[in-house]
């Protein structure tokens, strides 16, 4: 199975990154975005027995490695 998880940062919390793209995109003439937010995003394969079991093999990845919860939430879909 496939897995696709998106991580972004919690509300509230700065993104310096991101203001730096919408700066970037501002000196290059390209106008009208605004709110630019900065994330990650990953595709992994996942060896398990059915869906439940990849999407907590994943979730367990997110907590303890792809993701820093502290500042950041994620998001998991498995597709088969």
């Amino acid at each position: 199975m496939k897995a696709r998880v998106t991580v972004t940062l919690k509300t509230g919390v700065l993104d310096p990154q991101g203001k730096a793209i919408e700066g970037a995109l501002r000196s290059l003439g390209i106008t009208g975005i605004a709110g630019v937010r900065q994330g990650k995003f990953f595709e992994v394969e996942v060896d398990a027995a059915d869906e439940a079991a990849a999407e907590a093999t994943v979730k367990a990845a997110c907590d303890r490695l792809l993701a820093n919860t502290v500042v950041e939430n994620y998001r998991v879909e498995i597709a088969r």
